[in-house]
């Protein structure tokens, strides 16, 4: 790399200007540290280092020490202006010794073990360097199949998920960033149901899973009829289903647990540039970015927060500044290809080959409120349309400028482009809408396309001090019309919601909708809206209310297919820690709860039998009791050591509902399973660890008691939790503020923790 530094000059004010959120997540995440964990350098040291990094590709197109010096200092600006930021592994690894700088790669499996076993290999030596995989399994014969080499049978793709997921289990990164799969099967696949399945009682934490639906799927599913299955070792019919049946239970898998998503995979091989290098499978984790075997992706978002003007007309958009930055995001992310050090000598070929690049945006929620657009109205889904509409037509300049200059991307030739008619690309495309979790905390910024989770929320610190955290453009408001008080920021973020606060004025509470407040169909036609001019895919969560219906999904499945978006993720919420159908054995026999079906408890003995466990909570001392007639447990009853208030109702609400579903037949284990690992605000250490919430004070007790029947003492141990975080729906497992969920992944925006990053 060229010496900069009598060259460049790089103002260092982002340090000041940064956020406190920003800085916390910065120094937690993305700074270089010592080795006792201690960051070495500033943001702008960061930032320095990335943009002297990422401009030394200019040294491979014939431009001197001064011409890359000028480069680095206008990437610099570029994402100290906070206007654009690459994905995160670009942030954390440019200059370093790692200098992986894809967040996500697509490897194939192929039906062997050869293959198999290469694929965890590889997958390994990915999550090691931060990357996360995706991977289709539909080329594994399916379950029962013949293998002729052993004269047995195969075991089939789900069996074969375990593995991979075990090896992500086992690859630490660091501590910077998580591994995370996107698994995909097609419809059309003979174990197609039991990947369907596969997540209902838990299994596979380390993946997001997917079903690739067919245009002859859907087609069936709107006729009602049959379709046929493809033995993919013999091509041929291998059974039909009933199409019909088989939606309807994708729709009350995902509905009960947030898996699997579905992705059109017709229309996402419709739009493959280079369709002559092969078929699109699988995507990358959240679902945004289609790839062919041994593809990566480089990301990068505008935050267009920052694009809004105020005219003596009203504000709109700076579409000047916008595109300029444009052209410059698509400068950067091109040459990011050029210093990216990729983990596999064939996926470095690939991504130089096609030089695909995803430009996308965050902030959109804020330009919508700074616009005073609903975002749940036509003008919200018409400027979107717009806005990325101009993005795609910018990036596309941008592209064909720099392919002017050096060359259009090596597998041009055969490629969607190649015709009298096609544009010279640089890139094989250009834009993608990425989830932008910590990168828009960095931002200071909403995440995505997404709407804001909330308004206001509250943010634990050191010894438990709740700090009351409310959206910048909210406040600014609320001061601004004199309706702002600090205890109305606290009811907000209680309820996270403007929704029935009437103190704050109804046009105001239209702007601020948060996600919770949206009808689910704007999310799919905000999707809808940028995903008309995206080459690559949208990210994008579809949020329901817990009491949402599985017709509710299935009404915005069969929309997102009407309307063109090329998959969908959805999440309700406290769906993680549901099941569509449980069974459970009791001495009168089994139980089976179905979702619409109702189950009477058995009845209280007169006499039962049991012990009393303290626990110190957050709240206080919690006394449990935990009871057994001669059918096992039946009944908890908790006491506060402190009489009345909201805990004390709460925990004998919890364990009232708790009593009932053990005489109900449910297994114990799976009650704790649920309860563990829940965190409040105000957790508190015992012996043995932390306890997160009086109801995980519950479940250690539970767990205690079991042990007591079965062995006859009982552990004071408290801390068994630390598996059970990762799956945690409501809450983070860092600091124990509110999760946000978007494509597969789980954002807290207290901390900059994310599932996935």
């Amino acid at each position: 790399m060229a010496d900069l530094n009598e060259t460049a000059t790089y103002p260092k004010t982002i340090n000041e200007t940064l956020s406190p959120n920003s800085l916390m997540v910065l120094r937690k995440r993305y700074l270089k540290k010592d080795e006792e964990g201690n960051a070495v350098e500033q943001p702008s040291d960061m930032f320095r280092r990335v943009a002297e990094n990422i401009a030394s590709a200019e040294l491979r197109y014939d431009s001197d020490a001064t011409e890359v010096a000028r480069v680095a200092a206008d990437f610099y600006d570029l994402m100290t202006s906070l206007e654009f930021l690459p994905n995160s592994p670009t942030l954390m690894n440019a200059g370093r010794e790692l200098q992986q700088l894809s967040a996500c790669f697509v490897l194939p499996v192929d039906d062997s073990m050869d293959s198999i076993f290469g694929a965890v290999r590889d997958t390994a030596l990915i999550h090691k360097s931060g990357g996360g995989t995706g991977f289709s399994f539909s080329r594994l014969r399916p379950g029962g199949d013949q293998v002729r080499s052993t004269q047995g049978v195969s075991s089939g793709p789900v069996s074969f998920m375990r593995v991979f997921n075990q090896a992500t289990e086992a690859v630490k990164q660091g501590g910077t960033r998580r591994g995370a799969n996107m698994g995909v099967l097609r419809i059309d696949h003979p174990d197609i149901l039991k990947f369907i399945k596969c997540k209902e009682d838990g299994d596979f934490a380390n993946f997001n899973i997917s079903v690739a639906l067919t245009e002859e799927f859907m087609n069936a599913v709107e006729a009602g009829t049959s379709y046929p299955l493809y033995n993919p070792r013999t091509k041929e019919i291998g059974g039909q289903l009933d199409a019909r049946e088989v939606y309807e239970l994708i729709v009350d898998m995902a509905w009960a647990t947030g898996d699997p998503g579905i992705i059109f995979i017709d229309r996402m091989n419709r739009d493959n540039p280079t369709p002559r290098l092969g078929e699109i499978e699988s995507t990358n984790p959240c679902g945004e970015q289609p790839l062919l075997p041994y593809e990566a992706c480089n990301l990068g978002s505008v935050n267009l927060s920052r694009f809004v003007r105020y005219t003596d007309n009203g504000p709109d958009v700076d579409w000047d500044r916008l595109a300029d930055v444009v052209h410059r995001g698509v400068h950067f992310l091109d040459n990011v290809i050029d210093v990216n050090e990729y983990p596999l000598e064939k996926i470095s070929e690939l991504a130089r080959g096609n030089r695909k690049i995803g430009l996308g945006v965050m902030g959109w929620a804020d330009l919508l409120i700074m616009m005073g657009v609903s975002y749940d109205s036509e003008d919200a889904v018409a400027l979107g349309e717009k806005v990325m509409g101009f993005i795609e037509a910018e990036a596309r300049a941008a592209s064909v400028k720099l392919a002017e200059t050096r060359g259009v991307f090596p597998n041009f030739e055969g490629s969607i482009y190649d015709t009298p008619e096609g544009i010279k690309l640089r890139n094989a495309t250009v834009t993608t809408i990425a989830p932008t979790g910590t990168l828009s905390i960095i931002a200071n910024c909403s995440s995505g396309i997404e709407p804001l989770f909330a308004v206001s929320y509250v943010r634990t610190v050191m010894d438990n001090d709740r700090l009351i955290e409310v959206n910048p453009l909210f406040e600014d408001i609320a001061v601004k019309q004199g309706f702002y008080s600090r205890e109305l920021m606290n009811l907000i973020a209680e309820h996270g919601s403007l929704h029935d606060m009437e103190a704050v004025p109804r046009e105001v509470r239209d702007v601020f909708v948060t996600a919770h407040d949206i009808a689910p169909e704007w999310h799919i036609k905000m999707q809808a809206s940028f995903q008309k001019y995206t080459d690559n895919a949208v990210s994008k969560t579809v949020n329901f209310g817990s009491e949402a219906l599985p017709e509710d999904v299935r009404k915005v499945y069969d929309l997102a297919h009407e309307l063109g978006v090329k998959g969908v993720t959805i999440y309700r919420d406290g769906s993680k820690a549901g099941q569509v159908l449980t069974t459970g054995k009791s001495a009168q026999g089994e139980v089976e709860t179905q979702r619409h079906g109702e189950i009477e408890p058995r009845p209280r003995p007169s006499i039962t039998l049991g012990r009393t466990e303290k626990i110190q909570t957050g709240c206080g001392n919690l006394y449990i009791t935990i009871n057994s007639d001669e059918q096992g447990l039946c009944e908890v009853f908790t006491q506060m050591g402190k009489s009345g208030g909201c805990a004390s109702s709460q925990s004998e609400a919890l364990s009232r509902m708790i009593s009932v579903s053990l005489r109900a037949g449910v297994d114990p284990q799976a009650i704790i399973k649920h309860l563990r690992g829940i965190r409040c605000p105000s957790p508190a250490w015992a012996q043995g660890g932390k306890v997160l919430s009086c109801a995980d004070a519950v479940g250690i007790a539970m767990e205690h008691y079991l042990e007591w029947m079965e062995t006859g003492h009982a552990s004071t141990i408290v801390s068994k939790n630390g598996d059970q975080l990762d799956n945690l729906s409501g809450a983070c497992p860092e600091c124990g503020g509110s999760l946000e969920h978007e494509s597969g992944c789980a954002v807290c925006r207290a901390c900059g923790y994310s599932k996935c990053a």
